[in-house]
């Protein structure tokens, strides 16, 4: 069954003075991209832990971040935000001459703002806390890609009723079709009987109509078309790879036939069908934007 790409996953655990904690995230994207942000002493980690989320995840935006607290040998270190303290000096000189203001913006005051300054711990290099660290991104991973199951499930229940819809509009042309075509007989026979009634008979003319004629009268052909690709479409759901371009292909060549029976069905019952066709093309299509 399909999967979203959309997902989360959370395991903390004690580590000797302090705590871990394994976070992941993923949203929509239309490849894989991953950003893991570790703690320095698991820096030579990283690869490790994208060749884990590669090996699970086809597409998606996926992020990964691992905060420590505390732990044995843990030191504290002090962080600044320089960008955010650029923001502040620029926000306040802004303040300054919308209100004519004097005074200095000294460093006092914007490394008291908010962010600007932070200490945090940073643990030591110890082999236990990457032991823990690799269980709980494993056991983080695998949350994530149960939830993007169970969100894909319901997508797959949603996707399959709204191509269960489009077949039924389908079925609806399918039987309109033929007194459409009836009709569009009868208007062309009185054509061809005006055309024939001329002295001499303006041939290419009537070749022309009857060219019309043939091109537009019939959608049998479009309406085999859109028939295989929903039932491709249905099977596609099925599948348990990374299928979401493949549906987003299959949806692209539906959009093509109900555009073109739109186009050749000259009939009002039809052109209702196929104005509903198209708002479930939409809607599936905005789904389909979140599958794997």
């Amino acid at each position: 069954m399909i999967r979203s790409m959309t997902g989360f996953g959370r395991r903390q655990s004690a580590w000797p003075g302090g705590t871990v904690t394994v976070e992941i995230r993923s949203v929509n994207h239309r490849f894989l991209e991953t950003s893991i942000r570790l703690p320095k002493p698991l820096a030579s980690h990283e690869d490790r832990y994208k060749k884990l989320i590669q090996a699970q995840c086809a597409r998606g935006r996926v992020d990964l971040s691992v905060l420590t607290q505390g732990g044995k040998g843990s030191a504290r270190t002090l962080q600044l935000d320089a960008g955010l303290a650029n923001q502040y000096h620029q926000a306040l000189r802004t303040l300054q001459r919308s209100l004519k203001l004097g005074g200095t913006i000294d460093i006092g005051l914007i490394a008291g703002l908010h962010g600007v300054l932070g200490v945090a711990d940073q643990p030591a290099e110890d082999p236990k806390l990457a032991k823990v660290v690799d269980r709980l991104t494993r056991q983080a991973v695998s949350d994530l890609v149960g939830m993007r199951k169970k969100e894909g499930a319901l997508l797959a229940k949603d996707l399959l009723g709204r191509a269960a819809t489009l077949k039924t509009y389908a079925e609806q042309i399918a039987a309109k079709a033929p007194g459409v075509a009836h009709e569009s007989l009868e208007r062309m026979k009185a054509r061809v009987g005006k055309l024939l009634e001329a002295d001499p008979p303006d041939l290419p003319r009537l070749h022309q109509e009857l060219a019309i004629y043939a091109d537009r009268s019939d959608i049998t052909e479009e309406l085999v078309r859109l028939d295989a690709h929903v039932i491709q479409f249905g099977q596609t759901i099925q599948r348990t790879d990374s299928v979401g371009k493949t549906l987003d292909f299959l949806l692209q060549e539906m959009g093509r036939e109900v555009n073109t029976i739109g186009s050749k069905a000259n009939d009002l019952t039809i052109t209702s069908c196929v104005v509903q066709m198209k708002t479930e093309l939409e809607r599936l299509r905005e789904q389909i934007q979140n599958v794997e």
